[in-house]
């Protein structure tokens, strides 16, 4: 996708809302509308993975936008981004939570549970078979496919969640209705 190296995180995360994002892992086929995302801006960012530069880990947020970033959260979470923007800029919009649209039956059983499937980034990735040896890899291909949806009627933006450096960067996108991640964190009515 053209648009993905051409714009920022900043500006394409809110964008994605309502896309749907979708993976073929080993023919289990499943996929998600986008509720949720957050930004991360590299170099001039401190709280993204790429701030200290180029890793064997986060050698793909280096890449053209257009692949996507997994890395281990804890030891125990895959989390899944999108990387933005050109090559050598490092960007990134971290994938926080969606609502399943396929393959349910097949997140079920990835989770072990029937509800709380894709409520946040860690359980989003277990849910869509997402690892980190999938890292890298194009989100045109036959494994892991984006394709733009309707955008939702409105869309709040708030501080990042579960970070410690540059919270307060109001890089978090959240669709209304909002399928979010984090009760701690609910948004305030307005």
């Amino acid at each position: 996708m053209t648009l993905l190296s051409e714009g920022s995180a900043v500006d394409l995360a809110p964008a994605m809302l309502g896309w749907t994002f979708r993976t073929n892992i080993d023919g289990d086929v499943t996929s998600v509308r986008l509720t949720e995302v957050e930004a991360y801006m590299g170099a001039d960012d401190p709280a993204s993975h790429a701030y200290r530069g180029v890793t064997p880990r986060t050698r793909p947020m280096f890449e053209a936008g257009g692949v996507v970033y997994v890395y281990l959260s804890y030891g125990v979470h895959f989390c899944v981004n999108i990387v933005t923007g050109p090559a050598g800029v490092a960007q990134a919009v971290l994938l926080r939570g969606g609502i399943p649209i396929e393959g349910i039956e097949i997140m079920e059983h990835r989770r072990g549970r029937s509800t709380d499937l894709t409520n946040g980034p860690g359980k989003l990735g277990q849910a869509l078979g997402l690892t980190t040896q999938h890292s890298g890899l194009p989100i045109d291909g036959a494994l892991i496919s984006l394709e733009r949806g309707d955008p939702p009627s409105s869309i709040t933006t708030t501080p990042r969640i579960g970070i410690t450096k540059a919270p307060d960067r109001p890089w978090r996108f959240v669709a209304d209705p909002p399928e979010i991640s984090d009760s701690r964190s609910q948004i305030p009515a307005q």
